[in-house]
């Protein structure tokens, strides 16, 4: 009997005082979800950083995190180790990958005793280039795929780099897979109570069992549900394929 491989992600949000690392722009703040072989697992990382230099009055728009409030946070050099130690090994999901990338790189370059890329310590899959693919000549920006995949966004009123990577989060889950798994991975199933007495039901047992048949009404549902994710996975619904 073969073990099945387990599969970590972490989906990862940023955000910064501006758009280019050239002028020396820096991050201030990550946010990160881990799933595991597609669960969501309830472990995140997430932090807010002083960035030692001012924020551009645009991104301050975009974000609404001010000098202010991030002037008593740690520096990334103090919180560095602990975000490699969450991330190192996982494949890391990101949207427009190359512009946090680039920039978890360049706050890596500023440390002493730190000579790793972040994509040498992960692999990465950029959500966007995914998305763009799947629906190309579309808007394919987080709000629009929320819309497109029926992902709840309400709360997103300013970005937010945890926020963003939890609705990211279920966005690849759902533009993946056609459903975002709502259990932890860390869950263990409950006994019955068969099992707590130390008697099991064997399979072909001929104890009866109730059989309960889907209303007209449910087998309409379910029917529309298999034509939407027919749809959203761009003709991908392995339940349509088989039957």
């Amino acid at each position: 009997m073969t073990e099945t491989a387990v599969k970590r992600q972490v989906v990862l949000d940023t955000e910064t005082t501006g758009l280019s690392t050239a002028d020396d722009h820096r991050i201030i703040e990550i946010g990160c979800v881990e799933i595991i072989n597609r669960r969501l697992t309830g472990r995140n990382f997430h932090q807010y950083i002083n960035p030692e230099r001012d924020i551009d009055a645009g991104a301050m728009e975009v974000h609404g995190i001010t000098p202010e409030f991030l002037a008593d946070k740690p520096f990334f050099a103090d919180v560095a180790e602990e975000f490699l130690e969450f991330v190192k090994g996982a494949e890391l999901v990101i949207h427009n990958a190359p512009f946090d990338v680039g920039f978890l790189n360049h706050e890596l370059a500023k440390l002493a005793d730190q000579d790793a890329t972040i994509d040498a310590l992960c692999s990465v899959l950029d959500t966007l280039k995914m998305a763009r693919d799947r629906h190309p000549g579309q808007k394919n920006n987080l709000d629009a795929l929320c819309k497109r995949y029926d992902v709840d966004n309400t709360n997103r009123e300013l970005h937010g780099a945890l926020l963003d990577a939890e609705i990211l989060a279920d966005v690849y889950l759902a533009m993946t897979g056609g459903q975002v798994s709502l259990s932890l991975a860390t869950e263990q199933p409950t006994q019955t109570d068969s099992q707590q007495t130390g008697h099991t039901i064997q399979a072909g047992s001929q104890q009866q069992r109730k059989v309960l048949k889907a209303t007209d009404e449910e087998i309409a549902a379910h029917d529309a549900m298999l034509e939407k994710l027919q749809s959203t996975s761009g003709g991908q619904c392995v339940w349509l394929k088989s039957s």
